[in-house]
């Protein structure tokens, strides 16, 4: 095997798509490894290994070895009965993994949450725009109207942010750590200042204000964990919570009927203050109703439900680099800042900040899965010369961290390295693939990658900034939850008095 190259080499910067050379010739086709098992226990048994008897990580990785290749057929949960079919071909390297991205060979029908999809119930009958293929004509109007609503809220992005932190986290955090010399859980306030932030950037309305009162974050956090509890476990040791769990999450879809008046309630709050919003989506040909489904959608389960297992995962990764980390990107912040305030121009130039945001996308995408359907026969390149046929109508399935950690592309692949993607090191983004497309390319109406990239790149810049402008350094522990990392705030330091 090759030694990895380095990420701050150009030269070693080398395309590693299968059309990077026409003079290279193609290899021979082979036989995709791994095997589905019989009917019915196959997926069952498969099921059982991720979620309790190998858990996620070594499910993949015992089967890349066992096969000797990054591309191998598994069943994904859950599996019967609420799985109509749980075959896949898993992708985990970085040469196979895009094909998830190409929309001339696959399609993105109703593969959101993978093999499942969730009773439209919990959309209100509609199928969101995250649910549509672009073929769909619908999904371009959609997706329209969500650039347009951002587009019109781009000069709130930062001095909200900016407030929402402070009162929703860096205040609540300096009370418990500083104050009570305690520690503070950063996900439950990370999970406020979401919430609060979402509802506030897309509504201009605090949700607190609505019908909803102080029980929004929990209706909303109830209707996510109906439509995703088939694919996430609780990570319990206990055998008999296991089985429970399994049988309750697992094996039958959670019933519309507990949060019925919940997502109601949601709805109803966000229609009262999406007035002109949805105008606009009547001028732009969409129907009312499905409009304000369709925002519920983006701006809780996409852009709620994204933050919400985001920042923890970027606070995660800081913390544990150290203060050396902290003290240069204290020294890079402040400095910028002290001179040009802090607008998009001055956090486009924290280059150290910019990749230390990008390298904890690297590590932990919010969302490490992908999944298309083959629309047509196709051949799937990796690793090693190797050529897989892919049949039309086969489910791909692609597991991010494996892909963005490959090391045949990032040295010191499992390692953090802040200053992964400083200079020449920009080359390789286009190995990162958190937005449902490579970080070097943009969302458009003919994609499916996510319409806000740009903002949550800003947002978690704007995050390092502001925390490294009010403290100089901090330590966390760390842990795991269902969707992403717990993180515990130790100690705080405030910046000191020669800053």
């Amino acid at each position: 095997m090759s030694s990895p190259p380095s990420s701050n080499d150009p030269k070693n910067d080398v395309d590693l798509s299968s059309s990077s050379s026409s003079s290279i010739p193609k290899p021979q086709t082979q036989k995709i490894p791994g095997e589905y098992g019989r009917p019915f226990f196959g997926p069952i048994k498969d099921r059982l290994d991720y979620f309790y008897f190998q858990g996620r990580e070594e499910f993949f990785r015992s089967r890349m070895l066992k096969y000797q290749s990054s591309v191998f057929r598994a069943n994904m949960p859950p599996g019967p009965f609420i799985s109509p079919n749980s075959k896949v071909i898993i992708l985990l390297d970085a040469i196979s993994f895009p094909v998830l991205f190409d929309l001339s060979k696959v399609d993105k029908k109703d593969v959101l949450d993978g093999t499942y999809l969730p009773s439209l119930s919990f959309t209100g009958g509609y199928r969101p725009c995250a649910y549509l293929d672009p073929s769909e004509p619908h999904h371009s109007k959609l997706k329209c109207f969500f650039f347009s609503i951002l587009s019109s809220r781009h000069h709130t992005f930062i001095p909200l942010f900016q407030s929402t932190l402070a009162s929703h986290l860096f205040d609540p955090l300096e009370l418990h750590v500083i104050s009570n010399k305690d520690t503070a859980n950063f996900n439950n306030l990370s999970d406020n200042l979401c919430f609060d932030f979402a509802f506030r950037l897309f509504f201009n309305k605090n949700p607190a204000e609505t019908i909803l009162g102080s029980n929004g974050l929990k209706i909303v956090t109830k209707w996510l964990l109906f439509q995703v509890a088939p694919v996430l476990s609780l990570g319990s040791s206990n055998k008999l919570l296991n089985f429970f769990e399994d049988l309750i999450f697992h094996t039958f879809p959670l019933p519309w009927f507990p949060i019925k008046s919940g997502y109601n309630k949601l709805y109803k709050a966000i229609h009262a203050s999406s007035s002109s919003i949805l105008d606009e989506a009547e001028r732009m040909g969409i129907d009312k109703d499905e409009a304000c489904h369709n925002l519920v959608f983006m701006a809780i389960f996409n852009a709620y439900g994204g933050m919400k297992a985001w920042f923890p995962s970027l606070i995660k990764w800081v913390g544990l680099a150290g203060p050396e980390l902290h003290q240069q990107l204290v020294n890079e912040i402040r400095a910028i800042v002290k001179a040009e305030g802090v607008t998009p121009l001055s956090l486009e130039k924290m280059t150290l900040t910019k990749s230390t945001v990008y390298e904890a996308l690297r590590m932990e995408p919010a969302i490490p899965y992908q999944y298309a359907r083959a629309k047509r026969d196709f051949v799937i390149e990796s690793h090693e010369n190797a050529a897989f046929e892919v049949k039309e109508g086969e489910m791909l399935f692609g597991y991010q961290p494996f892909a963005t950690k490959d090391p045949k592309v990032f040295e010191r692949a499992e390692e953090f390295l802040a200053t992964r993607f400083v200079g020449d090191g920009e080359k390789l983004l286009k190995y990162v693939y958190w937005s449902n497309g490579r970080e070097s390319e943009n969302p458009t109406v003919e994609n499916k990658q996510c319409p806000a990239k740009d903002l949550v790149v800003l947002l978690s810049r704007l995050m390092l900034t502001e925390f490294f402008l009010r403290y100089d350094t901090f330590t966390v522990e760390v842990g795991s939850l269902p969707l992403g990392s717990s993180v515990t705030v130790t100690s705080l330091t405030k910046a000191s008095s020669n800053h």
